[in-house]
């Protein structure tokens, strides 16, 4: 409810919070007496804070006026499509801890602050890159129809598109803010992978470089291309979560920069991979299941609305995790003799990362499979890339790159058009022919090649720039903790 403020009986000013970013400064500075004392300097300090509320008072003021005219159904859609949204958004961000976890957990414990350091810092940085340039280079009007996007810079937080949607009986109606912090969420997510990939022997200054060209720049322009109509979207390609848009291009984006860094210390002897275990596997665990937990927000949140639809992703999502635990724990069995805690780990998000892009466009059997097969894709995977003498400490590509590849082509395989009972199939084992295969392999080969083109390209000058991306031999050696950070992660216990 409003009510409506008397003016006070003086000479009529504009106020404040109706005032534009235009004069609203120039209304804050003469408000303040003694502005031209030689404290003056400290009050312009609250200058961008000022700004700030002013706009959230814009914000609210537009919002509930428009809000107030939408009927009773309408209103309710509106708030039910945004909070679910948002409620998303907070189980994707929450994702974050479990990255930093699992990375932490899997890797040396001389080097648990600088990974934890990094998952941390990397999603302030995403955000703050995304907010700058990406979202617009995502999403923002046709510059190269197809192929490239933009709106200007920073996010306009205008709500009244969204509630005009809602005025007209829409669904899926999203404010701004929402979509855009729920999209960062996603970046966030591409760059943290990278994290895993180059592990326990990379600058921290250069990864955060690197972080913030893949998140402001890369990783955009190519999610542009499906999610924003693009020439794939137009093709027909599907990729409903970011099997490919996210988790691939993370994958691709941190193997090149792995391939570059070249392995850790002591990982290949002779050319043969020597075992460096993971000094936490509880905290590794938990990263897992966190990670399981914030999947209902990436897969389920990508309908973008609160419809029937939500929980049948959600089932699919905890299908394919639990194909993927029970297939890469059987083969890790068969192959080791017993099963390894890190591939039931792996397994679980190798699942996961493979119905990401389908779990609009699967039956239930078909996500079970589609996941069984990415457990079973990511034990061989970590295999055959210690055969090829590529340094990955925690299978991050085998997760994310390589079962981001399966997740997108699978469709093409067994696939249905929807999520409705009886929906007819799309994949070539199911009556859908090849079209659909090669639309799926076209998209996985496009986004493969321009991660990798445009970040051995980011990861050359970074290097260059700043003379090398890898630490040295005496720092990897004394552990990055020390070496980058000047701290221990468990300064009480003597290093084993």
């Amino acid at each position: 409810m409003t009510t409506a403020l008397q003016s006070p009986p003086r000479r009529s000013t504009t106020r404040l919070q109706d005032a534009s970013l235009l004069n609203g400064p120039m209304l804050l500075l003469r408000s303040i007496k003694g502005f031209r004392r030689s404290q003056s300097w400290a009050w312009l300090a609250s200058v961008p804070l000022a700004l700030l509320g002013l706009g959230v008072f814009t914000f609210s003021a537009r919002a509930e006026v428009a809000l107030s005219d939408l009927t009773g159904p309408q209103a309710a859609a509106f708030l039910a499509d945004n909070l679910w949204l948002f409620i998303a958004t907070i189980l994707v961000i929450f994702m974050n801890a479990g990255f930093a976890m699992v990375e932490a957990g899997m890797c040396r414990q001389k080097n648990a602050v600088n990974i934890l350091a990094k998952n941390l810092f990397v999603f302030a940085l995403a955000v703050t890159a995304y907010w700058v340039i990406g979202y617009s280079l995502m999403y923002g009007g046709s510059v190269i129809d197809g192929w490239l996007y933009f709106q200007g810079l920073f996010v306009d937080p205008d709500p009244s598109g969204a509630l005009e949607c809602a005025a007209a009986g829409d669904t899926g109606c999203l404010v701004p803010a929402v979509d855009f912090l729920f999209q960062s969420a996603f970046a966030g997510t591409a760059a943290t992978i990278v994290s895993g990939l180059v592990a326990e022997r990379v600058k921290f200054g250069e990864f955060v470089v690197f972080s913030i060209i893949l998140t402001a720049f890369i990783y955009p322009i190519a999610g542009s291309w499906q999610w924003n109509g693009g020439w794939l979207a137009e093709l027909g390609f599907i990729d409903f979560a970011g099997s490919s848009i996210v988790h691939s291009v993370g994958g691709w984006a941190g193997l090149v920069g792995a391939m570059l860094l070249g392995p850790r210390i002591g990982k290949f002897v002779d050319g043969k991979a020597q075992a460096m275990p993971g000094h936490n596997m509880a905290i590794a665990t938990l990263g897992a299941l966190i990670l399981w937990i914030g999947w209902y927000g990436f897969n389920p949140g990508s309908e973008l609305a609160m419809d029937q639809y939500v929980a049948y992703i959600a089932v699919t999502t905890t299908l394919a995790a639990a194909g993927g635990a029970i297939a890469a724990t059987v083969l890790s069995t068969i192959t080791s003799g017993k099963p390894d805690l890190t591939m039931i780990i792996n397994g679980i998000l190798a699942g996961l990362v493979s119905i990401t892009a389908g779990c609009g466009n699967m039956t239930f059997a078909g996500s079970w499979l589609a996941g069984a097969v990415g457990g079973l894709i990511v034990v061989c995977s970590v295999a055959a890339l210690d055969s090829a003498g590529i340094d990955d400490p925690v299978g991050a590509f085998s997760v994310h790159g390589v079962c981001g590849v399966w997740g997108t082509v699978v469709i093409g395989l067994w696939g249905v058009d929807g999520m409705d009972p009886g929906a007819a199939g799309i994949g070539l084992l199911n009556g859908g022919g090849l079209n659909q295969f090669f639309i799926q392999a076209l998209g996985a080969a496009a986004y493969g090649v321009w991660t990798v083109v445009t970040c051995w390209i980011a990861w050359q000058i970074i290097g260059g720039f700043f003379g090398g991306i890898r630490v040295s031999e005496a720092e990897e050696t004394q552990g990055l903790d020390i070496g980058e950070h000047g701290m221990e992660a468990y300064p009480d216990f003597a290093s084993s």
